[in-house]
């Protein structure tokens, strides 16, 4: 694979018209970015249309998800000694600033050496022991601004359950539609931040065309970490951290799950970013891992497609990225492809070893996060020699030890 130094084609162009109300004035300390009014852009049609209480939650021509019209303001690291403790730290590179936005303290999660070359990211520790919170955090802020009726998500678990305890600090109820298949643990902890939760029967698909239906209902803000361009400005600060805590450097290659590319797509938006304002070098490769059960975008990329064919549900362990048709596929695969990166899959065997072997380190984490490991540690190596960062995105309290071990 080779390194890419070019900016991300789907960085998002200049601003455009904007709401009142979210002005974003910067933090006491932490100037802010250029744009001090985003609006949503269809990357597929270029529709735009201003953030607003009354906004669609898609294209209301194609029917696909936003972008942002948003240009990040450069984060020095200089400038970063005695900020907050949290993502909001980065104030420059977000969409939304100024005091006092909804946080439970999340981001800054440690990096832990696993071998000469590969450090995990243990964002298993965040407030809801997902990674999810980067972006609900967001989400969260941007509907106690808005101050819609109502507010629905969808999720297979850990983002609904973000979604809830940040609306939730932001005292704002909920709905969250999940299949009826996710794990009990997940659905207590959604229902104890408050939250209604919705059991949808069929699969993750099922889950998210119920929950769009309700989206569809004037008043509604759909708090969707696929479809609202505010969970991937939330998500990239684990790119951002990684340049702090490396100091001022990212590894050759960021190894991430994907399902509906959410964390990808992030680490995209900040490589892009950070090169853009000549803070890093060169950009890294990013590495996608999916369930070989479901692998619509791994397939598609290897068969040198622009888009992914969905693909039939199946069972795996990593139900966190068993999507059947991401909406944002097309994102996803141009993302690794100009990054130089690649897509890795891994079986239900290796999934399963690998979360032993983590706990065995001392990281008990769900089935899900321990696909990027499953994928690293593969005879042979893929990765060879280069430096490597996975995340480990999910708490194994929350699944417990994969059927089967």
């Amino acid at each position: 694979m080779t390194r890419a130094n070019r900016p991300h084609a789907d960085r998002p162009p200049t601003e455009g018209p904007g709401p009142q109300g979210l002005d974003r004035p910067g933090a006491p300390g932490t100037p802010g970015a250029p744009d001090s009014h985003p609006s949503y852009r269809c990357p597929l049609d270029g529709t735009r249309v201003p953030v607003e209480a009354d906004a669609p939650w898609c294209c209301p021509v194609c029917r696909g998800p936003w972008d942002l019209d948003f240009t990040a303001g450069a984060v020095r690291a200089s400038a970063l000694a005695g900020r907050v403790g949290s993502l909001w730290r980065y104030a420059e590179a977000l969409p939304l600033a100024g005091p006092p936005p909804v946080t439970l303290g999340e981001g800054r999660t440690p990096l832990v050496p696993l071998t000469d070359t590969v450090t995990a990211k243990l964002d298993f520790l965040m407030p809801t022991l997902s990674f999810k919170d980067r972006g609900a955090v967001l989400l969260a802020e941007l509907a106690r601004r808005l101050a819609p009726e109502r507010v629905v998500a969808d999720s297979s678990g850990n983002a609904g359950t973000s979604v809830a305890a940040y609306l939730a600090r932001a005292q704002l109820p909920c709905t969250v539609y999940v299949p009826e298949s996710t794990s009990p643990k997940k659905v207590e902890q959604i229902a104890a931040h408050g939250a209604r939760v919705e059991r949808v029967p069929g699969d993750r698909e099922a889950t998210a065309r119920a929950a769009r239906r309700a989206a569809d209902t004037p008043g509604t803000f759909y708090a969707s970490h696929v479809f609202n361009p505010y969970f991937l400005h939330g998500t990239k600060t684990y790119v951002y951290e990684l340049w702090e805590e490396l100091g001022g450097r990212l590894p050759e290659a960021i190894v991430v799950p994907v399902g509906n590319g959410t964390l990808l797509l992030g680490a995209a938006l900040a490589t892009a970013e950070l090169y853009a304002h000549g803070l890093i070098p060169e950009r890294p490769a990013l590495v996608a891992v999916q369930a070989e059960a479901v692998s619509p975008l791994a397939r598609a990329f290897r068969a040198g497609a622009e888009d992914a064919a969905e693909v039939p549900a199946a069972e795996t362990l990593a139900e966190g990225i068993a999507i059947t048709a991401p909406p944002r596929a097309r994102q996803i695969l141009r993302a690794v492809r100009e990054s130089g990166g690649t897509f890795l899959t891994v079986n239900e065997d290796q999934i399963r070893a690998a979360q032993l072997d983590l706990a065995g380190r001392g990281l008990f984490v769900e089935s899900t996060a321990a696909a990027c490991w499953a994928a690293v540690t593969a005879t042979p190596p893929p990765l060879t020699d280069r430096s490597t960062v996975v995340p480990l995105c999910g708490a194994g309290l929350k699944t417990g030890v994969a059927a089967g071990v």
